[in-house]
């Protein structure tokens, strides 16, 4: 019997198969058939309607929609790139330096997932406020005569809100694929006469590049969505693409209009994703020599 088709395989793919079927594929497709509704007279289950494409058309027609969308793409781009960046040295530390201390190192880097996501988020609004800790300290130290209103509710603030967000959870698909690399291929690269950053560039990187292609992914793709990061430390100048999807859901009650451009980000983060899945070609990095 193949291994593949076997009762106890099927047994365990079954229900995370049934999960994502009934709460991912069912109402994507259902969003998707929402969007090629004229309006929503008559509720969900009101199938007396001729579809249309004027939602998408009117979506494209107003340029400040498709431009927030790809400001969206922009500012995920460099969220997950700063995290991934900040994230691959406490990887790296805990997978090769940390030693005894790393589970309870580990442990101390998941603590903030203990902690509601609403209240670390209103932590940084206290942080940055005009009374927060950084203005506090910086008039403290006579650096400014007068709190700095620039730091909260702006895209940066949006930006260092996020990368706090998600650093702990990208460190660790890149210290998982980290401590996969077989330690005497250093060991190795060590006797061959290499540096150790000659060993972290040509060999701890190009082995760890799936991982950290992973992380990168796992940060960026919902960040093109986000809406409440930018929604209580970003104010009206820090908005995302998600937030105006949020009204349409919300206080617009348009949802066949909201979900005409959520689907047009899937698509657009779906394209994007291929896009640099093919640039950066994870396989062929691992195979280099």
């Amino acid at each position: 019997m193949d291994s593949r088709r076997s009762p106890a395989r099927l047994a365990l793919i079954a229900p995370p198969a049934l999960y994502l079927f009934v709460f991912l594929a069912i109402p994507m497709g259902l969003m998707g058939l929402l969007s090629f509704r004229p309006a929503l007279r008559g509720g969900i289950a009101n199938f007396d309607w001729t579809p249309t494409l004027e939602h998408y058309r009117a979506t494209f027609a107003e340029g400040g929609y498709t431009r927030l969308l790809w400001l969206s793409v922009g500012v995920a781009l460099v969220v997950a790139l700063i995290t991934t960046a900040l994230a691959y040295p406490v990887a790296y530390f805990l997978a090769f330096r940390a030693g005894r201390r790393a589970p309870l190192l580990l442990t101390l880097l998941i603590i903030p997932f203990w902690t509601s996501y609403l209240l670390r988020l209103i932590a940084w609004k206290i942080i940055l406020g005009t009374n927060g800790a950084i203005n506090s300290f910086f008039l403290w130290t006579g650096v400014i005569e007068e709190p700095v209103g620039l730091l909260l509710y702006s895209r940066t603030a949006v930006v260092v809100t996020l990368v706090y967000v998600w650093l702990p959870f990208v460190a660790l698909p890149i210290y998982a694929s980290l401590l996969r690399i077989d330690r005497s291929v250093l060991e190795a690269a060590s006797d061959l006469g290499a540096r150790p950053w000659q060993r972290l560039l040509r060999v701890t990187l190009p082995l760890s590049a799936p991982g950290v292609f992973a992380a990168y992914l796992m940060v960026f793709i919902p960040t093109v969505g986000e809406y409440v990061s930018p929604l209580l430390v970003g104010g009206s100048k820090g908005s995302l693409y998600g937030n105006i999807i949020e009204i349409f859901f919300g206080d617009g009650i348009n949802w066949p209009r909201g979900s005409a451009m959520a689907m047009i980000m899937l698509a657009g983060v779906m394209a994007l994703v291929l896009l640099i899945a093919r640039l950066v070609n994870v396989r062929r990095i691992v195979e280099e020599p």
